[in-house]
């Protein structure tokens, strides 16, 4: 007779033992193995199916063996740590237990033989009672995969068990790292999967996270139901995860939670500095942004807002991680752009190349001969303007607005020649380099606005009396 002609009893050596194990613990285990092996072969998808009271998991690899049923780790799944979700025959071992004591007939067919259960004597210990697994000839030897039929078990059950999977979770992957996978969020609180299984939930995490690589304090954390595991078993290496992220899309997600830093309503994740820190030099290594504080935003108001009209998006972050991004390069080397930073990229942007009026055309020498008598409308030339240039460019690197004047803050005033075709856009353009001159402020400052409303006060005076 063959061993597959043959009925066999393979003593489980389990009495009563796993009391705090649920139904759903053992599909959770029935259902690892089967996405495992999924992986393992690269075979078609599992299926899971309800027929009945009749629950059907199903995966089309090798088969289960006798063998499989030993508390010897498995050399394969070690092998493949970052991929398999079990590495541990002890795991479906477990769930035969459980589902034994919850007295739920399981049949498991391949074509290496059907198994079922049965509690009998152990083997020279007639007195001693344990769980067999009782191995018959395969019903069908040319059976594909491994077939665990489950009489007797709630839908619910079933349901909670693929809610511990991200398979099943409908969270997507926003980035891959070395470390694991950080996800979206489908629903209000984040979940920490291991190798795809859920073992945490997180209810202040912006993100979700797939862990493929443990350290050893998570080993020793993991308890047999890989449920409940607390944070510190975990937190290394979530930080790990997003200090490895390179992609722009966590970094911007991270960057618009900073808002709520100094309000201490930002997500946990932001409470790790090294990670806020990260996020900015992602953000500057990939897209136009500069780095401001609440504060700066009104205090650099007008450098602010010539970084807008540069195409800049500006990112309001704390004075605490302004502090550490200071003087620091992003990811690819670049100087991180905060307020200083772009001050002096804003300041090294300008080009002149100046000509004299006799290059000019007639016309705009014409043009820039009424110089003078603007300035009469509002009292005069300045004693601080000495000189007033004229330039065929000003600034490189503007995207969105270029700038037709400039006052370099100490004796002139220079304009950009293209100005000259047009009185109202010359008028304007060198009466508003003489406010800034007069008035010592940048633009969109309250001394600023003052000279230009006693511009317009005077100019209205003159025409109305003329």
């Amino acid at each position: 007779m063959t061993e597959l002609s043959k009925i066999r009893k393979f003593d489980l050596n389990i009495e009563e033992v796993l009391e705090n194990w649920e139904v759903f613990h053992a599909l959770r285990e029935i259902i690892a193995n089967a996405l495992d092996e999924q992986i393992l072969t690269e075979t078609k998808e599992i299926k899971i199916i309800t027929e009945g009271n009749i629950i059907k998991i199903r995966d089309f690899g090798r088969g289960l063996r006798y063998e499989h049923l030993t508390q010897n780790e498995q050399e394969e799944k070690n092998q493949n740590p970052d991929k398999v979700i079990g590495k541990f025959g002890v795991g479906l071992k477990d769930a035969f237990a459980t589902l034994n004591r919850h007295k739920i007939d399981v049949v498991v067919n391949t074509k290496h033989g059907d198994i079922e259960l049965e509690k009998t004597a152990k083997s020279g210990f007639d007195d001693i009672l344990t769980l067999h697994a009782i191995i018959n000839p395969p019903s069908d030897p040319n059976f594909l995969g491994t077939e665990f039929l489950l009489k007797g078990c709630d839908n619910e059950e079933l349901s909670k068990a693929k809610n511990l999977f991200l398979k099943f979770s409908g969270e997507l992957v926003l980035e891959k790292t070395k470390y694991g996978e950080i996800l979206s969020k489908k629903e209000k609180d984040g979940n920490i999967y291991i190798n795809g299984v859920r073992v945490a939930t997180e209810e202040n995490f912006l993100f979700s996270y797939n862990i493929k690589s443990m350290t050893p304090t998570m080993r020793k954390s993991l308890n047999r139901e890989r449920t409940n595991v607390g944070r510190t078993a975990y937190a290394d290496r979530i930080k790990g995860i997003l200090l490895a992220s390179k992609e722009s899309t966590v970094a911007k997600i991270l960057a618009e939670d900073l808002d709520k830093y100094e309000e201490g309503t930002q997500h946990d994740e932001l409470k790790w500095n090294e990670v806020c820190v990260h996020a900015c030099k992602i953000l500057n290594s990939k897209s136009k942004v500069v780095f401001v504080t609440a504060q700066e935003q009104f205090i650099e108001k007008d450098l602010v807002d010539h970084a807008k009209r540069d195409g800049l998006e500006v990112v309001i972050i704390p004075s605490a991680i302004k502090q550490k991004i200071e003087g620091m390069v992003d990811i690819e080397g670049n100087a991180m752009r905060e307020v200083s930073q772009y001050q002096q990229e804003y300041n090294e942007s300008f080009e002149f190349e100046f000509i004299s009026e006799s290059e000019l055309t007639h016309d705009e020498r014409k043009m820039f001969a009424r110089k003078d008598k603007i300035m009469n409308l509002v009292g005069g030339k300045p004693k601080v303007v000495r000189d007033i240039k004229i330039s065929e460019k000003l600034r490189i690197g503007s995207t969105v607005c270029g700038v037709l004047g400039v006052w370099d803050g100490s004796s002139t005033i220079i304009i950009k020649r293209e100005i000259l075709d047009s009185l109202d856009s010359f008028a304007r353009t060198l009466l508003h380099e003489v406010a800034h001159a007069e008035s010592g402020c940048p633009d969109v400052d309250r001394g600023f606005e003052i000279k230009l409303s006693e511009y317009l006060g005077n100019i209205s005076a003159k025409i109305i009396k003329l």
